[in-house]
């Protein structure tokens, strides 16, 4: 039997036991029968922030942005190919730092777009400036994504 991870659900935030084997095979969320990778940044919320990187066993690659950010929104199309090709392998998000300010400060996020992967908890490398998608995908894969 392959050994199961902990994949919080996009949609209402259950953390689901997924057996590694079967990430590919594009699980649903046990509670609310959604998919648990969609192929797109999920956006987070500060109390969803804090659950998926807390309770998720993949990697957790997250853009600090803001809406009125232009190298954010001139990102945000490269940002969403790297979903397609991180996920399953790491749950991709998006955090609003206008919305999350309290996050921001506690990360000391200075500027923006800043790209920050998460494991178990901790945050384990950071990238601020606008990439391309190669980038964003080969930066998450060298640090381990």
């Amino acid at each position: 039997m392959s050994e199961a991870l902990h994949i919080v659900c996009p949609h209402c935030q259950t953390t689901n036991r997924v057996p590694a084997a079967k990430l590919q095979m594009h699980p649903d969320c046990g509670k609310c029968g959604k998919p648990l990778f969609t192929g797109e940044p999920v956006e987070l919320s500060a109390d969803a922030f804090q659950r998926q990187i807390e309770r998720s066993d993949i990697p957790v690659l997250v853009d600090f942005w803001a809406p009125w950010c232009g190298p954010c929104r001139m990102m945000a199309p490269a940002y969403a190919q790297a979903a397609q090709r991180l996920e399953p392998g790491v749950r991709v998000a998006k955090l609003n730092t206008e919305e999350a300010q309290a996050i921001a400060a506690r990360y000391n996020i200075r500027s923006i777009p800043t790209l920050a992967l998460f494991r178990g908890g901790q945050e384990v490398a950071r990238q601020a400036g606008a990439m391309d998608v190669n980038g964003i995908t080969a930066w998450a894969r060298s640090n381990g994504a």
